[in-house]
């Protein structure tokens, strides 16, 4: 009988699984390789006790604290072996403990003890980043020592490692996910815009992605700057600096600013006359509404058009709210007329509770409202 692998585990249901018993032995293991004097049995009795009630960044704080109750005060010192197992971090083989979730806890800790020697933090960082991601552990170095930071952060957007370009945007983002604000960069992002220009034409789609969300957070407090950056962006525009501009005013675009569509190819004010009509006045909870829609071009051009409606729901203090909904895009040809038509449910959910009265619902084009219609929402 074959012997069974003691570090082989299941696929884990949950991410916090990833940081268990197996991952924490081989851990050990692995640190006990480059730092000989590490007690790794007391580390592997710390580090599980209690664990599984905990959340992942419970875990991980956890794992971190272990470590810098075991390991020497001094910082230098612990920092050139991390930068040695960051060297001779596993392959993760499938079925194997070695998730990239089990750097966290070293990422945490190098990130935690090291911001008083925050030239070799710094170094041990863009180490240890491409192991998982060190955007969280970052963040107290922008807020703490910002010049020095911001000085290294601009060269490595020019480092030929993806992860180390990436960590340059995404530790710099105002509204992290998972990583707390940076108040300093919602009040003024003219930091973030000098990196973000550093990166705007990476080959990379992970760095891409994360300076697209860069100017996605950005546009929640700077709409226009983002918008004029994208206008700036836009002239001998490579293709990957296009598609970063795309995905970054995403929420612009959502929120049906007007001043977004041209930017994205479509038709800077539309000009077009538009009937729109509902198949009914009074529609019970749980029914669903047909709208009838038609665009006639008034233009001797062809019109690039996003067609979009927004609800504008009752609430329970006999206000409304609005919902914007995607309809269609479409390219309208000169003279030309186009109809369309569309259900829209009034039905039960979980994430939203109706209320009745009249409801109207808007057309816009390109942003703009061209038409609306009312209708009676009757719940019983």
């Amino acid at each position: 009988m074959a012997k069974s692998d003691p570090l082989a585990e299941a696929t884990p249901a949950l991410l916090k699984d990833h940081i268990n018993a197996n991952s924490i032995e081989a851990l050990a293991g692995l640190i006990k390789l480059y730092q000989p004097d590490f007690p790794d049995d007391k580390f592997r009795t710390m580090a599980i006790y209690q664990l599984e009630g905990m959340s992942l960044k419970t875990r991980v704080n956890h794992l971190s604290e272990v470590l810098a109750e075991l390991l020497v005060d001094d910082f230098s010192v612990n920092a050139k072996w991390l930068k040695q197992v960051a060297e001779h971090w596993p392959n993760q083989e499938p079925g194997k403990v070695w998730h990239s979730f089990m750097a966290w806890p070293l990422i945490d800790y190098a990130g935690k003890q090291g911001l008083q020697q925050p030239t070799i933090a710094l170094e041990v960082l863009k180490h240890l980043t491409p192991l998982f991601t060190a955007e969280f552990a970052i963040r107290p170095y922008i807020e703490q020592h910002f010049e020095l930071t911001f000085k290294e952060l601009l060269r490595w957007c020019q480092h030929d490692n993806e992860h180390v370009r990436r960590l340059a945007s995404e530790g710099m983002r105002p509204r992290l996910p998972w990583g707390g604000h940076l108040n300093a960069f919602k009040q003024d992002p003219q930091p973030v815009f000098e990196i973000l220009s550093q990166l705007r034409d990476d080959k990379s789609k992970y760095v891409q992605k994360s300076v697209a969300n860069n100017l996605n957070d950005i546009s929640k407090d700077h709409p226009q700057r983002v918008i004029d950056i994208c206008r700036e962006w836009q002239k001998n525009s490579t293709p990957q600096r296009r598609w970063i501009i795309r995905h970054g005013l995403r929420s612009l675009i959502k929120a049906c600013e007007p001043s977004v569509f041209p930017l994205l190819g479509y038709s800077d004010k539309p000009a077009v006359k538009v009937d729109f009509d509902l198949t009914e006045q009074d529609v019970a909870l749980g029914q669903k509404l047909e709208m009838l829609l038609s665009i006639h071009s008034k233009n001797s051009q062809t019109q690039e058009l996003v067609v979009d409606y927004r609800v504008w729901h009752v609430k329970s203090n006999g206000k409304t709210t609005a919902k914007v909904y995607k309809w269609k895009n479409i390219t309208l040809p000169a003279r030309e007329r186009v109809y369309l038509k569309k259900s829209h449910g009034f039905l039960q959910l979980t994430t939203r509770k109706y209320y009745g009265g009249q409801h109207t619902i808007e057309i816009l084009i390109n942003g703009v409202v061209y038409n609306q219609a009312t209708m009676n929402l009757v719940l019983g």
